[in-house]
């Protein structure tokens, strides 16, 4: 994909002052530029110009010079620079695209297709592959396929933002994999992360809070659901376990809940397919988990559609049920839940099995068709529940850019 010029992730700094970010941030030292910035500018024009690069530019600026290496790199850049909210999916390639309800498991060596992680920013209605995961087989042995239901997790912020991929099915073997794999936006590149801790496990909640990813439940290969957990640290590239927790989850929902890890949902070895409504959640200062908590959700309901913001220092979460999408305080003990919206006609075909994310800013993005094995689209719901009417905008998607989906996760650039 080129770049475009100007994706809006930028606040502007000319003709004011800006004003000093916490911590008193300073530009890097005149030693480590090497130079003007750009030749002929002053130094805040050009800074002025970097600072409107897209996210995607930003692996190739650092590489023009010493100079700019250092100022993309640095803190103060991205204090200049607007948070850019962005859809992280686990998508089909193109040929997967038209593939009917047979998609799910169209990933097979025999089936010839694979997956993809894409990035799509909803407010300037882009859509950008991710370069492929290394030493991951995919179609052709291009080295590309994506492990089928493996998880997502974004963590750090600014310079430090990374997009982990966790876990899955070898799309050959279909053979569970604990395998991590770590994508620098700075510097355009994957890297393997340190294996996931045994057992190796299956359709486990997850879920990044305070600068981890937090892993918990699932299923052995011996299809035994876990109550073991462990949390992994992308910057010491460090896996430590967590106490168990109270009840087996299988197939249970990761979200965060202000400061804590949530494990929601899941149904015990003997009760396979039965979910629970209830939920568990882990403090991370206290390092434990707390009381079981009955019917936050509806018991007999997956939990797949449940999510919540990223940063969010309040616990609500949002889901799918009948049709619309609900909302209700996870610290609320009355545990009810409240309509926001109802999903637009041509995408609720597929909202009991959409993939459901929300944004830091209170939006929430759904996927989902018109019917059953059609092209999948990008639904992104805008509300103020102090106003009456919530609003939905569905996503302008090149073909090439409307395959099934498996896994979504919200990135703050």
């Amino acid at each position: 994909m080129i770049p475009t010029p100007d994706t809006g992730d930028h606040t502007s700094t000319l003709g004011k002052q800006q004003e000093p970010a916490a911590g008193m941030l300073e530009p890097p030292p005149s030693s480590a530029m090497g130079g003007d910035l750009i030749p002929g500018l002053p130094e805040d024009l050009a800074r002025e110009c970097l600072v409107r690069l897209g996210f995607d530019q930003l692996p190739l600026a650092r590489r023009v010079s010493r100079g700019w290496k250092a100022e993309v790199e640095s803190p103060f850049h991205h204090s200049l620079r607007r948070p850019r909210a962005l859809l992280a999916l686990t998508q089909a390639r193109p040929p997967l695209a038209d593939s009917g309800p047979a998609r799910k498991y169209a990933a097979s060596a025999a089936g010839g297709h694979s997956y993809r992680l894409v990035l799509h920013d909803p407010a300037a209605v882009t859509w950008t592959p991710l370069p492929p995961l290394p030493c991951v087989r995919g179609d052709g042995g291009d080295g590309g396929g994506l492990p089928l239901f493996c998880q997502l997790a974004a963590v750090g912020e600014g310079p430090r933002t990374k997009l982990v991929v966790l876990g899955g099915w070898d799309p050959g073997t279909w053979a569970p994999t604990a395998a991590v794999h770590v994508y620098d936006f700075l510097t355009g590149l994957w890297r393997r992360g340190a294996d996931m801790p045994a057992p190796r496990r299956s359709f486990f909640a997850c879920a990044a809070v305070g600068g981890r990813v937090f892993v918990a439940g699932g299923h052995d290969e011996e299809k035994n659901a876990l109550r073991c957990a462990a949390a992994y640290d992308a910057e010491a590239d460090a896996w430590v376990a967590l106490p168990d927790m109270a009840r087996e989850r299988d197939e249970a929902r990761g979200v965060r809940a202000g400061a804590a890890f949530v494990a929601l949902g899941g149904y015990p070895t003997e009760a396979q397919g039965r979910f629970a409504g209830s939920a568990e959640a882990f403090d991370p200062v206290t390092w434990s988990w707390g009381p079981v908590r009955e019917r936050v959700i509806e018991d007999g309901a997956c939990p797949r559609t449940c999510c919540s913001a990223p940063g969010a220092e309040s616990g609500t979460m949002f889901m799918l049920h009948d049709g619309h999408v609900m909302a209700r305080d996870i610290d609320d003990e009355s545990g009810e839940w409240r309509t926001v919206a109802r999903v637009p006609e041509d995408g609720r075909a597929s909202a009991t099995a959409a993939e459901v994310a929300a944004f830091g800013d209170g939006r929430v993005a759904i996927v989902g068709s018109a019917c059953h094995g059609a092209e999948q689209a990008v639904y992104v719901l805008s509300h103020d529940e102090t106003k009456a009417t919530p609003s939905w905008t569905r996503a302008a998607a090149p073909p090439e850019f409307t395959g099934h989906v498996q896994a979504a996760c919200c990135v703050q650039i």
